[in-house]
This record gives C-alpha cells, structure tokens and sequence, in this order.
C-alpha cells in the first residue's frame, strides 16, 4: 500500500505541464548480406529486399524551469519481436553513449513482420530453433550486433536533435486486420480455416479498425514524426523467402509522398493483436477483385489504407497542437502466473510425443515440435513449482493520452479491456514491446484450441491477462486522477 501511496505523490508532483522537447531519426537495419528470417518454423534465408527493414526513434523529454522532468524514447522496428536477451544488450551498448538518459526508460517495439532477419539462432522466448547455413549466410550474433549499432546511432541522432516541439493526437480508421480463429458447431477453433465450410459459426472475436495517431511536430509546427497505432500485425507476406518490412514499408512511402516529408519519421506500434490478421477470412473474392482493379498488391492496399487514414486526420492533428503537456513515465517488473497446464493438453502431449519418436528421418519442424510438446508433459508434471512470468510493464502519460505496453501477442479482447476502462481520452496499446512473452489468449480460446490458444505458445494463461490489465489501469488512474474519480 505504500508503494502506491508513494507513487501517487510522485504522480502528482511530475504530471503537470511542462515544455515538450522532442528529436526523431530513423534508421536502416537492412543487412547487406543474405540472412535468417524469423517467423516461421523453418529457416528461411533471404533471397533479396523487397522492401528495406528499418527502425524509426522518436525521443521524447519534458522541461519545467529548466529542470528535466520525465523522458520517454520510443523505438519501432521492423522485427518479428523484440528479445529479452537482445534488450539487454541494446541497453548495455546504448548506456555509456547517453549517460543522462535512464535506459529504462527506453521501449522497443516489433512490428511483427515475419521477414525479418533472425536476431538469435535459439529463439529463447519461443524454443524455436532456426540452423543457419554455415557458408552465405550472416550470422544471428553477427547481424545483432550490427542492429544494435545502427539502432543506438539512431537514438543518439534523436536525442541530439530533441528541441522544444509540440505533440497532438487523432483517431482515424481503415480495416487493417480481422480476426483469424473460426468457430465451427462442434465448438472448436481454428487459425485460418476455409470459412465457406457448412460447420462454421462465427470468428471466435471482433476486430478493430481505429488508427490512433501521434503527431510529434517542431517549434514552426512541422511535422517530424507520426506513430500510429492499430490492432494488427505486419503478416501480409509472412511466408516469403525475402527481407519485407511488409504494409508498413507501403504505409510510410505513401505517407512522405503524400505529404511531400520525405524525411518523415514513422513508428508502427502494434495494438492488442494476437488473434488478428491482415489476412481476410471471409468477402475475398470481392477484396481480390478490388485489389486488380486498382492494380495493387494486397501489401500496397493495407498501406493505401493506413496512409489515407493518418492523412485524413492531419487537419485536426494540426488544430491542436500542444506544447506544454504532462508527460509521465512509469516503469513496473511484473511477476505473472504461467499458464496452466490442463489434463486433456497434456494427455495430447503424451499422443504427440509418441507419434514424432517414431519420425524415422525428422525434420526441424518434427525435432521442434517434440521438443515443445515434451515442455508441456514437463510442465504439467511440475506446474506448481513453475516460477512467475517477469513482465516489464510501462504506462506513460502524454498529454490527454496514456500508454502502455506489454511484450506479448495480447489477445485483442485484452487490449480492448484496457482501453474501455482507461480514464484517459485516448488510450494506445503496444504490444510486442520490450520483450517476447508469446500469445496471451482468452478463456474462450484456450476452449477453442487451436494455435495461439495451445500452451506450446503460452507462458502465460487468462488469469495473467486480467493482471496484467488491472495494473496498466491502476497505473492510468494514477495518471489521470481527476478522470478516473468521475
């Protein structure tokens, strides 16, 4: 209780308005060698660049009567995910570079492209293992050192650069994703099923189409940075053997060109979204038809799209320009429960485990998928002994608008909890952020099956998802004190 009490204090001393300093860069990590893309469960090795992978910083600090208040940096990567071990090294390397800087207060996030360079040949989070080619081919280690160069030269360009400017906020739409997991009438789920089947239901959630955009403007009011948030991963072209940063490559190239800012920073931030999908379920003759004629890819449309719906809020954005704004930034490690084993999963894993022994010659999908279903029978047999979940939380002010993040594929039913209950005007969800905690499903889903809802690809269940969503509310309600008190 009293660290509540202490934090309230602190709230309230450091949330008033201040003046908003902001600096923005981005920066390539497209690699110049061939590479190990991440996403899938074989290695692929890229072929060629289709469309370059970057990184794009926004540095954020606010200033009263000269003293530093509070300080945010936002970095968005055209990654599948952000590795814990990965951070870490990021960090390390960032910390003498900007020794006033709190790298703590530093938040990565991953677009969740899934062609996109491997960053660790044993995917820690995940168990995934990718062999990579021992001749041709760029070396994980060697690649993420190369990432963390070009990532920390991007925020010091940024932070460099931060000079008092102005920040506003709007609300757009565009269909972007839908959600991917049919019910059939025998009350299973499944990931991208043939919808036209006589015994299909419903899909499992909604969607969400908003496109919540921050504008980051300079002291003349110039635009130098967007971040757009919306509730969909970046799995357009996922299976290709190419390096693609996918709809969000397509989204920044039409938006500099449309706004005539060629240097225009770009942030894509992934909402709550790990039951949803670019990919239609249903109408896609009709989607194909419109795709042909307008002579566009089904990448270059979901860009179209966003471009168009950022772009059609630029004239509100621009009447409400704010320069003197809270900025607050809280940083808690929360301890989640793991997500329990249930009978019937592990006497599946039993029926699994003994179908791939007997895989005469296995492949790296068979090897990995016995390795996975043998964590769940070792898991199930010792799950009271199973140590928490460590999450970094982060919840920022800015503004009228709150932030947080999480570092998993978030259920979008979560992230819609969370913005419900928010008792700011405008709430923005980055998932994916500052770590890889896989897929947080809902009850329902983990009723369902089906991939995202098996425990292969949990660390953590339900009754995590409800922690984690009443700390990132009490953290808005501290935030926001006068709002929540309504």
């Amino acid at each position: 209780m009293m660290k509540w009490i202490c934090f309230s204090l602190l709230v309230l001393a450091s949330a008033h308005a201040a003046e908003l300093r902001v600096g923005s860069a981005t920066v390539s990590i497209t690699p110049d060698r061939p590479v190990a893309l991440a996403g899938q469960f074989g290695t692929r090795v890229s072929q060629s660049v289709e469309a370059p992978v970057e990184a794009a910083v926004v540095a954020l600090e606010s200033v009263d009567g000269g003293k530093v208040v509070e300080q945010a940096v936002f970095i968005s990567c055209d990654l599948v995910a952000v590795h814990q071990s990965v951070l870490a090294q990021f960090r390390e390397h960032l910390k003498p570079l900007i020794p006033e800087l709190d790298v703590r207060k530093v938040i990565v996030s991953a677009t969740h492209t899934h062609t996109a360079p491997v960053t660790s040949e044993i995917m820690e989070e995940t168990l995934i293992t990718y062999p990579i080619p021992k001749e041709g081919v760029m070396p994980p280690a060697e690649y993420t050192a190369f990432m963390i160069e070009r990532l920390s030269q991007a925020v010091v360009q940024a932070w460099k650069k931060r000079a008092p400017g102005g920040v506003s906020w709007t609300l757009g739409f565009a269909q972007i994703g839908e959600n991917r997991r049919s019910v059939f009438a025998d009350g299973h789920a499944q990931m991208y099923a043939k919808t036209a089947d006589a015994r299909f239901r419903h899909l499992e959630a909604g969607a969400d189409a908003g496109v919540e955009t921050l504008f980051f403007w300079d002291a003349n009011q110039k635009l130098q940075a967007v971040a757009v948030n919306i509730a969909c991963p970046a799995q357009e072209v996922e299976s290709r053997s190419t390096l693609n940063a996918d709809f969000w490559h397509d989204a920044r190239e039409q938006l500099k060109a449309k706004l005539n800012l060629p240097a225009l920073t770009l942030l894509g931030w992934c909402s709550a979204a790990g039951d949803q999908s670019p990919h239609p379920q249903y109408r896609k003759d009709a989607e194909a038809r419109m795709l042909k004629l307008r002579g566009l890819t089904r990448q270059q449309e979901l860009g179209r799209r966003l471009c168009n719906a950022v772009a059609d809020t630029l004239d509100a954005a621009k009447a409400d320009i704010r320069t003197d704004v809270p900025l607050a930034h809280r940083v808690e490690d929360l301890q989640l429960p793991p997500r329990v084993i249930m009978e019937r999963e592990y006497e599946e894993a039993k029926r699994n485990v003994a179908q791939y022994s007997v895989v005469e010659k296995p492949d790296n999908r068979v090897t990995t998928m016995l390795r996975l279903e043998k964590g769940i029978i070792e898991r199930f047999e010792h799950q009271k002994d199973l140590p928490p979940y460590a999450m970094e939380l982060h919840v920022l002010r800015l503004g009228d608008v709150a932030l947080t993040t999480n570092t998993f594929e978030l259920y979008l039913d979560w992230g819609v909890q969370m913005k419900a209950r928010s008792p700011a005007q405008q709430t923005f969800v980055l998932q994916l952020t500052n770590g890889c905690g896989m897929y947080l499903p809902t009850a329902l889903a983990i009723q369902g099956g089906s991939y995202s809802g098996l425990p292969h690809v949990n660390k953590v269940g339900p009754e995590a998802g409800q922690i984690l969503v009443d700390s990132a509310v009490r953290a808005m309600q501290e935030f926001f004190p006068t709002a929540a008190a309504k």
